[in-house]
């Protein structure tokens, strides 16, 4: 059984650069990867903030947030 990933990201070049290089990577057979661009999908931010993403990118792995470099906070997005 695959285990869920999600990839928040607002379309920044830092946000991009890390979903070519990190969200990409992971391998299909084992993540069910699901790429959230958080500029265009306003809605999912609250989703976002309750999975503990406090910046964008970042990726949510087995519940837990990993922060990726630094493109925005989520505050900045709303």
């Amino acid at each position: 059984m695959r285990q869920k990933a999600v990839f928040y990201h607002a379309g920044c070049p830092v946000c991009v650069d890390a979903e070519q290089q990190i969200a990409s990577s992971l391998d299909p057979s084992r993540y069910d990867v699901e790429v959230v661009h958080l500029g265009e999908q306003k809605a999912r931010i609250a989703e976002a903030e309750a999975a503990g993403v406090q910046s964008v990118p970042a990726l949510v792995l087995g519940g837990l947030p990993l922060h990726i470099n630094f493109g925005a906070n989520l505050a900045d997005l709303r």
